[in-house]
């Protein structure tokens, strides 16, 4: 399938080996808790992909991450999602950087560890809860001499396990006023502890369980500042994250559709106009989600940005739902009861959905947007 060959060579040409290396591993093991995806993307020095190269990383642009992120989900839906979180959460950090002033060198010096020491960083930014503001924080830090001691936790939190940082957002007070701020918390601090939480075999290999923070210190200099306008607004740390983590998230999903609909042109099994029609759907989702990331990679910022991936997202779900269900049925009752794979990869592409936030939960906000108000996210 040409999209995807072109995904999986961008992603050779950044990680040479790494896709071979998936391939040749079982879906049920790459997909297992524990498995072996998280080890080959640091063997594949997968950590530094978003790492601008002056710090030593590949410093890879919205649309060939979108591209790879792809790639690897097609092989492990679980290796795409639990590693965007660590690439949204690097390609965020990083363009904090490149503003002057806005991180301190405690926090440029860890960002510079990354690609040379293969760091996972884990993120904890947001509650899964139903009907939870998406944009307060789960976890407060309270003052203390030298730093914060903060308390909480995130759950799911991807990279649970193999973290090496966590970025934690946390309520901070400021004049008696909760303000939102994003901790970059070295995952071996005393009091953080990591306890089961994901249940669901599908997306398993993620490391999605619950991280908890019990009076665990944080000096001041990891400590980011943010001062919104308005509780339930974004300023320029959360906008830029947001943005890229609904746009590589939607990737992996993308990755595993494509999956799908691969064995299904591959058997060519089925009418070829339902082929085709599944093709269309998932080749459609592509282009969504690719000039959603190029519009980033060409600065698009702050609310438009965030209307922009977040209109791609749901346009994309709808789109990979009908592709997913099209492949699976031209690939025949009896591949699925011989093959575990096809019903796993039907699952997965579920999941898309029910990442924050919601596509009810956006619409009000959407369509406020849309008709000429402020971006709103609750």
């Amino acid at each position: 399938m040409r999209s995807l060959d072109e995904a999986r060579n961008v992603c050779e040409r950044y990680h040479p080996g790494m896709c071979a290396a998936l391939a040749d591993i079982p879906l049920s093991e790459r997909e297992a808790p524990g498995g072996p995806v998280l080890d080959i993307f640091r063997k594949f020095g997968g950590a530094g992909l978003m790492v601008p190269s002056e710090y030593g990383g590949s410093g890879v642009g919205a649309l060939d991450a979108s591209r790879i992120v792809r790639a690897m989900a097609s092989y492990s839906p679980s290796l795409g999602a639990a590693t965007t979180m660590h690439h949204y959460t690097t390609a965020t950090l990083f363009a904090l950087a490149r503003r002057a002033g806005r991180l301190t060198d405690a926090q440029l010096e860890l960002l510079a560890r990354i690609a040379p020491d293969n760091l996972l960083l884990a993120s904890g930014w947001a509650e899964g809860n139903p009907g939870a503001n998406i944009v307060i924080p789960a976890a407060t830090a309270r003052p203390v001499d030298g730093g914060y001691l903060v308390n909480g936790g995130k759950k799911p939190c991807s990279l649970a396990r193999s973290m090496d940082v966590l970025t934690a957002s946390a309520a901070v007070p400021v004049d008696g006023t909760p303000t939102l701020a994003l901790l970059l918390i070295p995952a071996a601090s005393p009091g953080i502890s990591v306890e089961p939480f994901w249940l669901s075999n599908v997306l398993a290999g993620a490391e999605s369980d619950e991280v908890r923070l019990t009076d665990v210190f944080v000096p001041a200099d990891l400590l980011i500042r943010t001062t919104p306008d308005a509780p339930d607004r974004l300023d320029d740390l959360q906008t830029i994250g947001f943005a890229w983590f609904e746009m590589l998230a939607t990737s992996v999903y993308v990755g595993a559709t494509s999956a799908l609909v691969e064995q299904a042109l591959d058997r060519g099994r089925g009418s070829v106009t339902d082929r085709a029609q599944a093709a269309i759907q998932l080749e459609s989702a592509v282009a969504l989600v690719e000039h959603a990331a190029q519009a980033l990679g060409d600065g698009l910022s702050g609310d438009a940005a965030v209307s922009a991936v977040l209109v791609a997202r749901y346009a994309v779900q709808q789109a990979l739902r009908e592709a997913a269900d099209l492949a699976a049925e031209v690939l025949g009752g009896i591949a699925f009861i011989r093959s575990p794979d096809i019903a796993y990869l039907i699952a997965a592409v579920r999941a898309l959905a029910y990442h924050p936030p919601s596509r009810t939960a956006m619409a009000e906000a959407l369509v406020d947007y849309l008709t000429g108000r402020p971006l709103r996210l609750t």
